[in-house]
């Protein structure tokens, strides 16, 4: 009974231990691949913004317009 503590404890440990690795690894690859997918994913993002913002700019014309 005494050891219940000191193998949750161990528990504990070894599952940072394990989250870190796992974090590690997830950097993992070619530095170059990475940066271009990280790239192509904020280019997808800023046009997706930029559709939303131009929608957002046509509707405010059209209410504008429609109070003429």
């Amino acid at each position: 009974m005494a050891r219940g503590n000191q193998r949750d404890l161990a528990r504990q440990k070894n599952m940072k231990k394990q989250m870190d690795l796992a974090k590690g690894q997830k950097k993992n690859g070619d530095p170059k691949k990475r940066m271009e997918s990280d790239a192509e994913i904020l280019r997808q993002k800023q046009a997706a913004a930029d559709a939303r913002r131009e929608a957002e700019r046509l509707e405010k014309l059209k209410t504008e317009k429609a109070r003429r």
